[in-house]
Order: structure tokens, then C-alpha cells, then sequence
């Protein structure tokens, strides 16, 4: 008997995880509940988090956490508990199950199986911002090798374990060299490791289109953060429906299972729920309890229930749809499969009592690091170049050099086009001229900035890693 944590959440919260409760435990589930309440009344209440300290305290305890969706009430400034969870916790992969169920339910798609496996912690997720001029605001983009390394490693392993035959990356490491490079390098070393399953690389906008297109070209798709929220969204519309779609946060100690819709609450305490994305999410907790049994009998049931035409309002249609049910009423139809195998949709078959597990991030030996230089970003209302140019030249300090002036990226000193438009915002770059630099130059820099009353709103060092450049050059360079 496993304890886990459930929350009932908000709006069509109660109803759904009932439903999902009664058939998971009519199927022999081995777990014990506690219940916490997160979401609206906490906000409510005063929380901005949407959870209490001791809340917080069940969920680490009991490691396992099933949770009906939430409303965060807009303003006030209140945080999305699902992004604090999922960070808190360490729950560094998103696992979402795409399938289409075709011809009970409308799909163009109706040969598609995809498995999207999204980064769930850092890239733009970082949430990192700030506002530099009048004109510029950042987003810091930040790709670590162990966030890489945890991610891929899941998804080779994830495949290995439900029999996938491929993986496949998508990138966007044409433009960012560094960031999505990394990624893309890291799935490549352990690609190797894995020579029973294929795997492949896609830039995002057309492994998008593709995937939009033609799903049933892919298995299982592995990226950053922000590609694999927009992307898992699509492919769970284009399988089918959003609503019945259920997503893993895994971590290394904890894990977090939901639907990934919202909390409906115009469709609140009316029975018409259709309970099936959370019941998805029970599924993949079950599997990752190791009660894989219960977790195939269950879904083969649900599956069985969608092929007799019994189906909740939002999937229900005419001439295909035999009778249109309830949340209580669906629930009670699969409890009554259960034990039954689909007859047109595949049935599934899950690996007996094998929980995925996976090794712990090793930290490799550091790489040499040798200081190279630095880029200034300055705030400066001009629009030449050239003039900001012999401004900067002012603080050179002897062998150190102004080398290139950017803007938004785009090199436009020296050798400038007078095209390209400028904002305020200006990215200079000094280096050696004899190739070394040391820390002492940034502050001598900086102090010849403030003399000409030059406004750098931030520094950025220059690394080579074992004698390779890691930063970025201008465009046009």
C-alpha cells in the first residue's frame, strides 16, 4: 500500500478526481490517500503560492502527488503553483501521451501514438527578465548540461521501457548555437548509449509543421522547455482533444500526475465532465508506482468504454456517440469494463512492475577556462554606430580593444549597413589585442564608462571551455 497526495482543486476539480478515484481503486489500486487543498480558497485566503507550508510538507513526505486542476485567481499577484511545483520539487521532465482514438473521436490524424517529453525546468522558464532601456527588455535563456542530461536520459530510457522505437530531438540550434546547441550535442553523446532505438534531429518550426502534418512520422519527441509546452498542447488537439489528455512531472524523488486542461468552472457541479484527462495522469502514476497491472487493466477498460460510444458531452457526436453520460455515469462504465480489452483500438500491454528508474546526474571533470574578453551592453539613445563607436573607443585600456558593436544582435560597427534599424540598447565587445584579458580590465572598463558618463546597463565575460570560444558572435560576422 502506497500513500500519495491528492488535491481535489478547483472548478470541475472534485468531480473529475472522484470519478478518477472510484475506478483507479474499483481496479485494485494499492494506495492509501491524504488529501491537502491548494488552489483558489488558499489564494484566497491570502497565499500568493496557492499551498501551505504543510502541504508542501505531505507531498515531500509522501513523494507521490495527484492533482485536480486549479484556478489562480488573475491579479494580486499570485504564482502559477503548477510552475512553483514543478520547480520546487525537482520534477525536471514532463511526460504527455498523445494518442489519437480514432473513429470514436474526430482526428485528422487517426494513426497517431505520440509521446512528447518536455524539459520542465529551466530554459525561458527561468523567468529571468529584466528591462535594460527605454526600448530593450531580456529574457534570459539558460540550458544546463545536467538539465540536458536528465532529460534526454529520460526519454531514451522512457522509450526502452514502453517499447518505443525512436527519438527524436527538436532544436532550434541553428540560430542558438550555445543554448540549443548544448541540447542537441547532449542528446547526440547519449543517443550512442541507446543503439536498440533510432533517433533523429529536427530544427523546431519544421519538425512542427511535420509533426502537425504527418504525427504518425514520430514516437517520441524530446526538447526544451518552451518548445514542449506549445508543442504538447498541439499534439494532444490534434490527436483528439486537449481535455483528455493526462501529463507525468517527474523528478528524482517526487513526481506529480494531472490533466493538462484548466479548471473549467462554468462547467462546475454539473455532472458533465469528462474525467478522462486526470484519469491519463492516474494511469502514468500508477505505472511509475509499479502497479502496472492495475494501470493496463484500467486503461484497456477506459478504452473499451470510449469504443462502446459511451462519451461525456465534449467528445460526443452524432452517428458515431451511442449514449451521452455524465462524469458519475462515465466513471461508472468504465468500472464496469474493467477487466474487458478494446476489440479496434489497440489494447495495451504495460511491462510488469518495472518502475522507470534512472541514474543520478554525475557532474563531469571541469573544463579549462580562460577568460577572453567582454561585451558592455550599453544604453544609448543615438542611432549611429560609428558615433557610439568613437565613444567607446574612449575606454580602451592599452592592449584591450573595442572589436564589434551589435544591436539586437545584428553587427553594425564595423562595416555597418545604414539599413539596419537600431534600437537603444547596444552590445560592445572588447577583447585582447594579444588574446589575453583579465578581470582587472572589466573594472578599468567600467570606471572609464562612468568618466565619459557612458550608461552599461550590464557585463557579460567571454569564456573559452578547453581552448573553444563559447559565445556568441554578431549576425554578419
Amino acid at each position: 500500500m502506497t500513500k500519495i497526495t491528492v488535491a481535489k482543486g478547483d472548478g470541475i476539480g472534485p468531480e473529475i478526481m472522484d470519478a478518477t478515484l472510484d475506478i483507479i481503486l474499483a481496479a485494485g489500486a494499492q494506495i492509501e490517500i491524504e488529501e491537502i487543498e491548494v488552489g483558489e480558497k488558499v489564494y484566497l485566503a491570502g497565499n500568493t503560492a496557492g499551498i501551505a507550508k504543510e502541504s508542501w510538507d505531505i507531498i515531500r513526505r509522501n513523494k507521490v502527488f495527484l492533482k485536480a486542476p486549479i484556478t489562480t485567481p488573475q491579479g494580486g499577484g499570485y504564482k502559477s503553483l503548477n510552475v512553483t511545483t514543478r520547480k520546487f520539487l525537482g520534477l525536471y521532465s514532463n511526460v504527455r501521451p498523445c494518442m489519437s482514438l480514432h473513429p470514436f473521436v474526430k482526428t485528422k490524424h487517426p494513426h497517431m501514438d505520440v509521446v512528447i517529453v518536455r524539459e520542465n525546468e529551466e530554459d525561458l522558464y527561468a523567468g529571468i527578465e529584466h528591462q535594460q532601456t527605454d526600448e530593450v527588455v531580456q529574457c534570459l535563456k539558460l540550458i544546463s548540461r545536467p538539465g540536458c542530461e536528465k532529460i534526454v536520459r529520460y526519454a531514451f530510457e522512457y522509450a526502452r521501457q514502453y517499447d518505443r522505437k525512436k527519438v527524436t530531438c527538436f532544436t532550434k540550434d541553428n540560430i542558438m548555437k550555445q543554448t540549443d546547441g548544448l541540447f542537441h550535442q547532449v542528446f547526440d553523446e547519449i543517443a550512442v548509449e541507446y543503439p536498440d532505438i533510432e533517433n533523429e534531429h529536427w530544427i523546431i518550426d519544421i519538425g512542427a509543421a511535420k509533426m502537425a502534418d504527418t504525427p504518425e512520422a514520430f514516437d517520441v519527441i524530446v526538447m526544451p522547455n518552451l518548445y514542449g509546452d506549445v508543442l504538447s498542447d498541439v499534439a494532444a488537439q490534434i490527436a483528439g482533444s486537449v481535455g483528455l489528455a493526462g501529463s507525468a512531472n517527474i523528478g528524482e524523488s517526487c513526481a506529480m500526475f494531472e490533466a493538462i486542461h484548466g479548471s473549467a468552472p462554468r462547467r462546475a457541479g454539473q455532472n458533465m465532465a469528462n474525467p478522462s484527462g486526470l484519469l491519463q495522469g492516474a494511469i502514468m502514476m500508477l505505472n511509475h508506482l509499479g502497479q502496472t497491472e492495475v494501470a493496463e487493466k484500467v486503461q484497456n477498460a477506459w478504452l473499451r468504454t470510449i469504443e462502446d460510444g459511451i462519451h461525456t458531452y465534449d467528445i460526443y457526436k452524432e452517428g458515431v456517440s451511442k449514449q451521452k453520460v455524465g462524469t458519475k455515469e462515465f466513471a461508472a462504465a468504465v468500472i464496469a469494463n474493467l477487466g474487458q480489452q478494446p476489440q479496434q483500438l489497440t489494447a495495451v500491454s504495460y511491462a510488469k512492475g518495472k518502475p522507470l528508474q534512472l541514474p543520478r546526474y554525475q557532474r563531469k571533470k571541469p573544463a579549462k577556462k580562460e577568460l577572453m574578453g567582454i561585451d558592455l551592453f550599453v544604453h544609448w539613445p543615438g542611432t549611429n554606430p560609428d558615433q557610439l563607436a568613437n565613444l567607446m573607443k574612449e575606454l580602451e585600456v592599452e592592449e584591450v580593444k573595442l572589436k564589434m558593436i551589435t544591436n539586437r544582435g545584428i553587427k553594425v560597427w564595423p562595416e555597418g549597413f545604414e539599413e539596419t534599424f537600431c534600437t537603444d540598447h547596444w552590445r560592445c565587445r572588447y577583447q585582447s589585442q594579444q588574446g589575453k584579458f583579465i578581470k582587472h580590465d572589466t573594472i578599468t572598463l567600467l570606471i572609464n564608462a562612468m568618466k565619459h558618463e557612458i550608461d552599461v546597463v550590464k557585463t557579460e565575460n567571454l569564456y573559452a571551455f578547453d581552448g573553444k570560444p563559447a559565445f556568441s558572435l554578431g549576425q554578419g560576422q
